[in-house]
């Protein structure tokens, strides 16, 4: 199984896996049956989720259901236990979104949840995060995840993400963090199998490392480092297969 994600990831473009990789994951899922482990997401259970990753396959991952991955388990919890998210009903743009929100956001949020991303066929609105079609303090609320690595001027992306959230919004941006000092970029880099053994995927453009907070900070931000996974009971972390060490990165629009 991890070989069979794994050469699909590589071999298949990301729009196709986004429109049927839930069509084969949910019959898959049969062979997966049992209580050992749940979704926060989906709420549904199986002995173990499924293997996923681009080149070492992380195992107990994906959730065959809904699509879930580690940090999207994390993040659901995250929004219940820290936010008044689901109670408020804040304008949301998301950036790049994830398939395991879209319904469980469109419902909660309706007209005021906006898709967006360059690619995605999941997009309501096609956009570069780099320029972002929207006004001056659109939305309370911008998620954008494991999608600035991929960005030419991240930076850029970063200041228009800033530019459209309201005076004391508030969003969660993540992306791969490695334990290195300073993030690693080089433009020289073109060819995938160069990007892949230098940023660990073929179409990453850096690797970000313990400066990430710095970076989204440059783009306007006040950014908040919590270690939210780190405060939870271990069985509960074993139970949705959590991330062990992820820092959900908070970034807020302070009043100048």
């Amino acid at each position: 199984m991890k070989f069979l994600i794994r050469w699909f990831l590589n071999h298949i473009p990301r729009k196709y896996i986004q429109l049927f990789a839930q069509f084969a994951t949910r019959l898959i899922a049969l062979f997966y049956l049992g209580h050992r482990v749940e979704c926060t997401v989906c709420g549904k259970h199986y002995r173990k989720f499924l293997p996923y990753g681009y080149i070492n396959s992380r195992t107990n991952a994906l959730c065959p259901h809904c699509l879930s991955l580690e940090r999207h388990r994390l993040i659901e919890l995250y929004l219940r236990q820290k936010t008044d998210f689901y109670t408020s009903k804040p304008a949301l743009l998301h950036v790049a979104p994830e398939l395991c929100f879209i319904k469980r956001f469109e419902a909660a949020l309706g007209d005021r949840y906006t898709t967006a991303d360059l690619e995605s066929p999941l997009a309501k609105v096609k956009m570069d995060v780099q320029a972002i079609p929207f006004p001056d303090e659109t939305f309370d609320v911008i998620f954008c995840n494991h999608i600035l690595e991929h960005v030419e001027n991240d930076l850029t992306a970063m200041r228009e993400l800033c530019r459209v959230l309201k005076t004391g919004g508030w969003g969660i941006i993540l992306s791969p963090i490695d334990d290195i000092d300073t993030t690693y970029e080089n433009p020289d880099i073109v060819e995938p199998e160069e990007r892949k053994k230098h940023f660990g995927q073929h179409d990453h453009l850096r690797r970000y490392g313990r400066d990430y907070a710095q970076r989204l900070a440059s783009g306007g931000f006040t950014v908040v480092e919590d270690r939210f996974v780190e405060t939870l009971p271990p069985e509960t972390v074993q139970r949705y297969a959590l991330p062990a060490n992820e820092i959900i990165y908070i970034v807020k629009k302070s009043p100048r």
